[in-house]
């Protein structure tokens, strides 16, 4: 099933009959995508989403993300609960939306390392961002 992660009832349906799943994806906010791909991604490395911090952060900075990556996880635990419930009522199991996620099989990832900063992925991930970037005038 090729699917976009951010909406995951495609990923809902390729469990359901134990087929493969392709992720075409730019970003899924609050990092999801990192966490069912089980890439390392520390707050005090990799700057969060619109926090406009670069990869050589100051102390307060770092501070800044780390408490911007607290306050996506409770975001993001309300906006995505009904797919979460979906999924449970679904597939008759109980299931997080990074559970769901994990099952995965590649993540086409709408991201190049010109314009945003370099983060650890796994072996799953593939780049394919010269797609969809150009350079800003």
């Amino acid at each position: 099933v090729f699917t976009d992660p951010l909406t995951p009832c495609g990923q809902i349906v390729a469990l359901h009959f134990s087929i493969p799943s392709v992720f075409f994806l730019r970003g899924v906010p609050c990092a999801i995508d990192i966490r069912a791909a089980q890439s390392p991604d520390p707050p005090s490395y990799v700057p969060r989403m619109l926090s406009l911090n670069t990869d050589h952060m100051t102390f307060p900075q770092r501070v800044k993300n780390f408490l911007i990556s607290i306050s996506e996880s409770f975001t993001c635990s309300v906006i995505f609960a009904p797919f979460e419930r979906l999924a449970s009522d679904y597939l008759q199991k109980p299931m997080t939306l990074t559970q769901l996620l994990s099952h995965g099989s590649i993540w086409l990832k709408r991201v190049d390392f010109v314009f945003d900063y370099p983060s650890p992925v796994m072996p799953n991930m593939i780049f394919i961002g010269g797609i969809n970037c150009g350079q800003k005038k």
